[in-house]
């Protein structure tokens, strides 16, 4: 990741820390749309997961300059997500929410070098939390 891409993630990231709320439940919407398969891995209260989802996110995206600190965060992260019932082709179709959701909350902000510099960032985040 170089610093470009993370200037943009996290420049468009604060964008959509005002719309949060919104983001997260629309990323859920987006997911189940796309695979409502996915919904039966949320055993708990599903409307908390909006706002946890927008948290991690947060954490991961101010941490992007800070590989020591960010990385084993992810990988604990991707290790409970395995717990869960979470496989390695389900972040796929995360990574596509994400997108959507980036896209229908930035709007015309999200040009092709922000959803290009989005999706390397996930690519890498993926590799991470997929590597046990």
């Amino acid at each position: 990741m170089d610093p470009k891409m993370i200037a943009l993630v996290q420049q468009s990231w604060a964008n959509v820390l005002p719309i949060s709320d919104t983001a997260g439940r629309l990323f859920y919407t987006n997911l189940f749309e796309a695979q409502p398969s996915l919904r039966a891995l949320f055993k708990g209260n599903i409307d908390e997961q909006p706002a946890k989802l927008m948290q991690m996110i947060n954490v991961a995206v101010s941490k992007l300059g800070e590989p020591a600190v960010l990385l084993p965060v992810l990988e604990q992260l991707g290790k409970r997500h395995v717990g869960y019932g979470v496989v390695p082709e389900h972040y796929e179709v995360v990574g596509a929410a994400l997108l959507k959701t980036l896209d229908q909350g930035l709007g015309p902000a999200f040009t092709p070098e922000v959803k290009a510099a989005w999706a390397s960032v996930y690519g890498v985040m993926t590799q991470v939390m997929t590597k046990h």
